[in-house]
């Protein structure tokens, strides 16, 4: 029977580690063991990694927090197109209520978005199950990605989901009854799990943060050791030991030791400098920035400088272009494959409205509209639609700007006299 356990949790380990770990489906003594054993997210540095723990760590945390909150955060809208050139919001629609009211009966549209998102970042899919009421899609429930196993068939490819619920009953699902947002993915179905990826950096980072703590809870780095030339005599001994205990904890680090019967202090070679602990602990925070694609000043590092640009306006343009971009198309794409009907398609777009990441910069926003208002782009009641204002009351707000390079020339002047004098015409 034993040897049926360390059979079972090794195989559960394996395909843990090919990120198919399902842990519905093995017994409570399997799961026991191997959960003794390490279980899945066990890292070389011995810190075992998972959402939780991930989440412990700051670096990780602002990182998801800031791609999941401009996600949640922006206005997003479903666009109906009236012509090669026109497009309105699509006023009335089911869909639009869906997405921009209430996704669900406890979820605002910003707080399912962010969940989803957060899920897309840490195991590279976002499950949500699709409410219908008729042909409409009335709710999205959203989904943890370890509830779901989505495999694909063989006879039209299309996918199909296997949904773990919290009573340990199983659901099946189609693909017309699921929203699936899918990161990067080397098949083409499943989204690769960032957690699995990184979890070497996010181990680390526990690791150095628990050494850290460690070390403030004893008050110092052992920089040396003392020496006594005979045996500590009892009285010596206990003095030495309160010496030590006033110059430990946080509170009393830094102070100097005296030293009786000729006892010495020497210095180790190996000194804190050497060791690079705090130069460690930096690293660890660009390492996690850089798989989340968040440039480091966001995460409060601004030691180094960025290869977008040598100015913050710059990683905040890096960010936006090839960070931020790739997960709204991901959104966009996803939600118009699996929300909009087939009939609807050349009609209908979701579409999130990146102009209101100017908000917080005054100037630039004021830049773009003067541009916009010079150049024909915008009217003043466009200007003041997009700084939720109400429309001027004159019909001069809706007036466009001739662009100033193609200004028209006045017609020549007709020629003086009668226009039907022969002489004139001749």
């Amino acid at each position: 029977m034993a040897n049926k356990k360390r059979k079972g949790a090794r195989s559960a380990k394996a395909s843990a580690s090919s990120g198919s770990l399902d842990l519905t489906s093995m017994t409570p003594e399997l799961v026991a063991e191997f959960l003794r054993l390490g279980g899945t997210m066990q890292t070389a540095s011995g810190a075992a990694v998972t959402e939780t723990s991930a989440m412990r760590v700051a670096a990780a945390w602002r990182c998801i927090n800031i791609i999941s909150g401009t996600v949640g955060s922006l206005p997003m809208d479903l666009i109906r197109r009236e012509g090669e050139r026109i497009r309105r919001p699509a006023v009335g629609h089911p869909l639009r209520r869906l997405l921009t009211v209430k996704p669900n009966p406890w979820q605002t549209p910003s707080e399912f978005r962010r969940m989803l998102q957060a899920h897309l970042l840490l195991r590279g899919n976002g499950y949500a199950m699709k409410i219908r009421v008729g042909r409409d899609v009335a709710g999205l429930i959203p989904i943890l990605p370890n509830r779901v196993e989505v495999e694909q068939r063989s006879e039209d490819l299309s996918l199909r989901y296997k949904v773990s619920r919290s009573d340990g009953s199983k659901l099946t699902l189609g693909q017309a009854d699921m929203l699936h947002l899918r990161g990067m993915s080397l098949d083409g179905v499943r989204g690769l799990s960032v957690l699995n990826h990184m979890r070497e950096s996010i181990g680390l980072a526990l690791q150095g943060e628990a050494a850290g703590a460690h070390l403030m809870r004893n008050g110092q780095f052992v920089r040396g050791v003392l020496k006594h030339p005979n045996k500590l005599s009892q009285e010596a001994r206990a003095f030495l030991k309160d010496s030590l205990a006033e110059h430990s904890g946080p509170t009393g680090s830094g102070g100097t030791l005296v030293l009786e019967e000729g006892m010495d202090y020497s210095p180790v070679s190996l000194s804190p400098t050497d060791l690079q602990f705090l130069e460690q602990r930096d690293f660890q925070r660009y390492d996690i920035a850089m798989f989340f694609g968040v440039p480091p000043h966001m995460l409060g590092a601004t030691e180094k400088e960025t290869s977008w640009g040598s100015g913050i306006e710059q990683q905040g343009i890096g960010f936006v272009t090839y960070t931020l971009n790739d997960w709204l198309v991901t959104w966009q794409e996803a939600l118009k494959r699996d929300l909009i009907h087939e009939s609807e398609w050349d009609v209908l777009d979701f579409r999130f409205n990146t102009q209101a990441l100017l908000k917080g910069d005054t100037k630039a926003q004021w830049d773009a509209f003067t541009r916009g208002r010079q150049w024909g782009v915008y009217s003043a009641n466009d200007v003041r639609e997009k700084l939720d204002l109400n429309p001027r009351d004159d019909e001069a707000g809706d007036e466009y700007a001739a662009p100033p390079n193609q200004t028209l020339a006045p017609p020549p002047a007709a020629p003086e006299g009668d226009p039907d004098d022969p002489a004139r015409t001749a």
